[in-house]
Parts: C-alpha cells; sequence; structure tokens
C-alpha cells in the first residue's frame, strides 16, 4: 500500500496517525475549556462577585473570539504552515490560561478569556485541515469517528474535571484550578506538536491571499450577530436595546456576501468561498451541525445549573452526571465513523432522533422524580442520548467534508466550526435566558423553590429541543433528497 502524498511530501502510516493524535490532543482540551467552566460558574460568582452578565461573557466572551478568529486563521492555516500555527495558538492558550487562574478581578478574567478565544480559534481549524489532508476515503471516516469520541469524551467530562477542581480547591478560589490544569497539559500537547508533528508541505512560493477587507467585514457580522445573545442573561435589567444591533447584523452580512462575490469575480480567493455552499453534503451537513451545537451546550449548562443551585448537588457530583454521555458517544462516535461509508445520512438521522427522544425524557424525569434520586435519572437519559450523539457528530463531519477539495479541508472546517460557535452562543444565550427569566418571575410570585427550578429548567430544554427538531428536519430532508437522487451514502475519496 503507497502512502498517500499530503501536498508536497509522502508521510507513511504511522507518521499520519502520530500527526492524527497529537491533533486530537488540541481539538479535546480545546473543546474541554469550552465545557469545565460552566461548573465553576456559581463559584466565580461567589468569589469575583461577578453578576449574570459578566458570568454569561465568561462563557460566550470565549466562543465569541473563538469564532471570530477560526476562518482567517483556517484559510492562513490552508496557505502557510500549520505546524507554526499550532505553536502559537498553543503557547498563547498557556499563558492566557495562567492569566485567567491568576485573575483578581471578573474584568480581568474576562479579558484573559477573550484572548484565550482567539488561541483557541488559531490552532482548532489547523486541527480539521490536518485530518482532512492526511486521510482519504474508509480511513478518514475512522479518524473523523476517533476524532467524534475524543471530543465527545471531553466535552461531557469537563463538567466532571470542573468540579473536581472545585472540590480539592474550596468553593471560593476552586475554580482557578480549572484554568491551572490547562498549563501542564498545553505545555504537553505543545511538546508533541513541535516533536511528534510531522510537516505537511513544503514552502510555498505564492503569494498570501487573505482578503483584508473580507475579514474586517466578517468580524463586524459576527460580532453584531452574537452581541445581543451574549448580553441576554434573562435578567430583568437586559438592555431590550440591544437586538436592534441586528439590523447591523443585516447590513453587514450582506456587504460581506457582496464583497466576497465581487472579490472572487476578479479571480482572487475570498474569506469564505460561497461555491463550497452549492454541494449539497456541504450545506446541509454544515446546517445540521450548528443546529446541533445551538442545543446540546445548553443542555449540559442547564443540567449542570439545575443539579447544583436547584437540587443542591456538589459541582463534582453534578459534573459525574454526563459521564455516561461521555462513554456512551465515545463508543457510538468510533463505530459511527466506521459505518457513515456503508449508511450515510441515515446514521446521523436515526442519532439525531435519538438525542431529542432522550431530551424530552430528561426533561420529564428532572420534572418528576424526587431530588434524592433525580441525578441517577437524568444520568440514565444522559447515556442514551450519548449513543446517538456519537452517531451524529463524526459521521456528519466526514460527509460535510466528503466532497471538499483538501487544498480548502481547514477553512470548509474552520467554517463549520464557526457554524458551532455561534450556534453554542446563541443557544446557551436563549437556553439561559429562559432559565433566569423563569427564576427571576416565579421567585417574584412567591412560589417554593424547587418548582421554581423544575420549570426553569423546562423551558431551558424546550428551547434545546427545538433546535434538536430543526437538526433532525434538515436531516430528514437531506436524506430523502438524496434517496430520490439514488445516492445515500457519501462518495469515498
Amino acid at each position: 500500500m503507497t502512502s498517500p502524498v499530503t501536498a508536497s511530501i509522502p508521510l507513511s502510516s504511522s507518521q499520519r496517525w502520530r500527526a492524527f493524535w497529537v491533533c486530537v490532543s488540541v481539538a479535546a482540551f480545546t473543546i474541554l475549556d469550552l465545557s469545565k467552566v460552566n461548573v465553576g460558574l456559581p463559584a466565580i460568582e461567589t468569589s469575583l462577585g461577578a453578576t449574570s452578565t459578566q458570568l454569561q461573557l465568561v462563557v460566550s466572551g470565549y466562543i465569541l473570539t473563538f469564532g471570530l478568529a477560526l476562518v482567517p486563521f483556517g484559510r492562513l492555516g490552508d496557505q502557510r504552515s500549520r505546524k507554526a500555527l499550532f505553536i502559537i495558538g498553543l503557547s498563547l492558550f498557556t499563558l492566557t490560561s495562567a492569566a485567567c487562574a491568576l485573575a483578581p478581578s471578573i474584568e480581568v478574567l474576562m479579558a484573559a478569556r477573550l484572548v484565550q478565544g482567539i488561541a483557541a480559534g488559531i490552532q482548532m481549524p489547523q486541527v480539521m485541515g490536518t485530518i482532512q489532508q492526511l486521510f482519504t476515503g474508509k480511513e478518514r471516516g475512522r479518524a473523523f469517528g476517533l476524532f467524534g469520541a475524543t471530543i465527545g469524551i471531553a466535552t461531557a467530562f469537563g463538567p466532571t474535571l470542573g468540579g473536581l477542581m472545585i472540590a480539592i480547591g474550596g468553593e471560593t478560589d476552586g475554580w482557578r484550578g480549572i484554568f491551572w490544569f490547562n498549563v501542564p497539559l498545553c505545555l504537553l500537547v505543545l511538546a508533541g506538536v513541535i516533536w511528534l508533528l510531522p510537516q505537511t508541505r513544503t514552502a510555498s512560493g505564492k503569494r498570501l491571499q487573505l482578503d483584508p477587507i473580507g475579514i474586517v467585514l466578517f468580524a463586524f457580522t459576527v460580532i453584531s450577530l452574537m452581541w445581543p445573545f451574549l448580553f441576554t442573561t434573562g435578567s430583568p435589567d437586559d438592555d431590550p436595546n440591544r437586538w436592534w444591533l441586528l439590523t447591523a447584523f443585516v447590513l453587514f452580512a450582506t456587504l460581506f456576501f457582496w464583497w466576497e462575490r465581487r472579490y472572487a469575480a476578479f479571480g482572487r480567493q475570498p474569506l469564505i468561498p460561497f461555491r463550497m455552499f452549492r454541494i449539497p453534503s456541504y450545506r446541509n451537513g454544515t446546517f445540521v451541525v450548528v443546529a446541533y451545537f445551538t442545543a446540546i451546550p445548553p443542555m449540559f449548562l442547564l443540567g449542570t445549573l439545575f443539579l447544583q443551585i436547584g437540587v443542591g448537588l456538589e459541582p463534582v457530583f453534578a459534573g459525574m452526571v454526563s459521564i455516561g454521555f461521555a462513554v456512551a458517544s465515545a463508543f457510538s462516535s468510533y463505530y459511527g465513523g466506521l459505518l457513515v461509508n456503508r449508511f450515510g445520512r441515515q446514521l446521523v438521522t436515526i442519532g439525531l432522533l435519538t438525542v431529542l427522544v432522550s431530551v424530552v425524557a430528561l426533561t420529564i424525569v428532572a420534572y418528576t422524580m424526587p431530588p434524592e434520586t433525580v441525578a441517577y435519572g437524568m444520568a440514565a437519559a444522559l447515556l442514551v442520548a450519548g449513543a446517538g450523539g456519537g452517531l451524529v457528530v463524526s459521521p456528519n463531519q466526514t460527509l460535510t467534508l466528503s466532497e471538499i477539495p483538501v487544498r480548502e479541508g481547514g477553512l470548509a472546517g474552520s467554517v463549520g466550526q464557526l457554524g458551532q460557535r455561534v450556534g453554542t452562543a446563541v443557544g446557551t444565550a436563549i437556553g439561559l435566558s429562559l432559565f433566569y427569566a423563569t427564576i427571576y418571575r416565579e421567585s417574584d410570585a412567591g412560589l417554593e423553590s424547587l418548582a421554581v427550578f423544575h420549570d426553569a429548567y423546562a423551558y431551558g430544554m424546550a428551547a434545546v429541543g427545538l433546535f434538536l427538531a430543526i437538526a433532525t428536519l434538515i436531516s430528514v430532508v437531506d436524506l430523502i433528497n438524496l434517496r430520490r437522487r439514488g445516492a445515500v451514502s457519501p462518495a469515498s475519496e
């Protein structure tokens, strides 16, 4: 078996898989930081006297700058050295993690999280671009299956790890351990990138094309879209005028689309080649993953808040409820990656339906079971949800990128990642606003405490269910169209 040529440098099988595991390590702790911080929010609130808006920015501010950096650095990685960008991103992530851990005030913590998000946005597109570049056909399905399994574990084990750090460090300053944990982990992965990650291409003499005007318009488009959601907390003090910024979003999005079309018409490479969305597999796969990630992160966050604040569970135990999701999604992601070339979109649709049914069951369990046993019931529902979720992420990733040229793998992957980050920010804001708005409203009405949290959780989960239903509908429509064309499984490159 001959080794595939990666750009101009041929790599052996062992070199490719070694590079894969280095990339997966980078992705795992990047995503881990999205979920493990959630469990520390009550402790941060107590320690630094943070308001609900400031707590929202600790989580969503990271997501905002993460999203802003993804596309331009995905584009840069496609044209230059991904290894160099890995090193830059990891070094910055290490420094900002230490800054978060040492933050003397909530303002410093928010600023450090914003820069940390940029670091995440530098390194994450290189992960997707490298995997897309290294593997083809069934081997790519296996790679994305392992990738999805690792990400599933990182996402679901994050709250447990965050709770453990708080248990070790104490309720006041234990949240700092959540960020200190990143430092040795980053240094270890950085060493792996430097010594284990091979160069996958030779230096290019071509002129760098980054579309600077497109980058500026893109930044304003993303900020104007996400800003109103970042400041949506459910508090009566939320400024209703923030929604007017969506008018600016429409304006900037229109200008961005116009500029990109004009830029491409002159024979240049636009920041986002919209022609990629003419490919049904890429377009539909991207829409599915955006809707899915608008639902899943707030599902974990709402569960953690309900168990900690409503039921009174310790952070470490509240985090452990999601372990079943992690284990089940790891197994199903791996096998989903192996089966995707055989079953295609059907596999994703089955996974989405499973998660949707599990979310309904999760809400009913949380609403009806007594406080003493509710955590066990939620853990069981999350176990089933994890089995379905593993059939969504990695198979959908394989399907989405199946017809994308390797030279645009980093950019295509970063556009999908951007959709995930925007979806996460929007979904988290909607879920949290429904959760806290219910608490404000019903607490003023004098209702019993636990009943208030039951209602708050149910309203938040209604939004989760809605976005999962949208993802399922898109997948079903795509499946029907594929069957009409007689192409249910993806093309194997």
